[in-house]
């Protein structure tokens, strides 16, 4: 029978220690670690993802501070808030929630993000410490997949890895990650020739483009195993009903493959506890406290 890495699992017990961790240290830094989230606009899926994040936050210990901005504010007064916050001694973590509207400038916003604070990894600064395998915020996705992986003693050295998808906050990183980890890595795109036959050659397969139920049995070989980053949500053709899935045809892949996570419940779970993670690190570095959270940060 295949092994389910169930990340909402893994997530709960991730938070149990973070918990500890704050409660330990609240005597000594007087505040509980803060995390500044700011949206713009009303994209439906940002305002359930915000939610979801102000919620593990209060699980916790973290104070959330949420600033929902008009998608008509302009890309200089965002700027300005973001500098505010960078040196706004309550605030240890910062993030835009991403998409934001067409017409700002979202790599230049995420630029004016404190290193020290950008706990989604996705500054340039903390890019570059990745690709030298320095210390520093790593891309929440990327990381909590390392530590699904790890929580079943699921080797990476050595092993052939396929990573479908490119872009900045997944497919990027994860591969430096896993590369930092001794992984043989082959980054695969929309425009590479012969995907099934390099995914078939993958111990573990990472699919992260964008695409529901791309990847089906015949790109996988028997006994690998497989992250599925993807998630959408699919309607029935007569419009009634409607249900989540991933890029992986899960039915169909997990009778051939050693491991897997699921839809719902594998990586999603994951990609916010690492958000609380890089928050807490933030902070226990701010007050100059052990930093017990190294483990956790590939």
């Amino acid at each position: 029978m295949s092994l389910k890495l169930d990340g909402k699992k893994l997530s709960l017990e991730i938070e149990e220690k973070l918990k500890k961790d704050i409660e330990a240290n609240l005597n000594s830094t007087k505040r509980p670690p803060g995390l500044a989230v700011i949206r713009i606009g009303e994209d439906p899926a940002s305002g359930v993802y915000v939610k979801n994040k102000e919620r593990a936050c209060s699980r916790v210990g973290i104070k959330s501070f949420i600033f929902h901005l008009k998608d008509t504010v302009e890309q200089n007064e965002v700027e300005q808030l973001i500098n505010k916050l960078n040196v706004d001694s309550d605030i240890d973590g910062m993030l835009l929630q991403l998409p934001i509207p067409e017409k700002f400038d979202e790599q230049k916003l995420i630029s004016f993000i404190n290193p020290e604070k950008d706990v989604d990894g996705l500054n340039e600064q903390n890019i570059g410490k990745l690709v030298k395998n320095e210390p520093a915020m790593r891309s929440c996705t990327p990381a909590g997949i390392i530590n699904l992986l790890r929580s079943q003693n699921i080797t990476i050295e050595g092993k052939k890895i396929v990573v479908i998808g490119r872009s900045l906050l997944v497919g990027k990183p994860l591969s430096l990650m896993l590369l930092n980890l001794n992984g043989t890595v082959t980054i695969t795109h929309s425009k590479t020739i012969n995907l099934n036959k390099i995914c078939k050659e993958a111990d573990i397969l990472i699919a992260a483009a964008g695409k529901p139920n791309l990847i089906d049995s015949s790109f996988v070989k028997e006994g690998a195993v497989i992250i599925d980053v993807g998630i959408h949500r699919l309607t029935s053709s007569d419009m009634s009903k409607t249900k989540l899935c991933g890029d992986v045809l899960l039915e169909d892949v997990i009778p051939k493959v050693f491991a897997y996570t699921p839809v719902p419940g594998g990586v999603g779970p994951m990609t916010v506890t690492m958000l609380l993670v890089n928050t807490i690190f933030s902070w226990q570095k701010q007050f100059v406290l052990s930093l017990t959270l190294n483990d956790l940060l590939p």
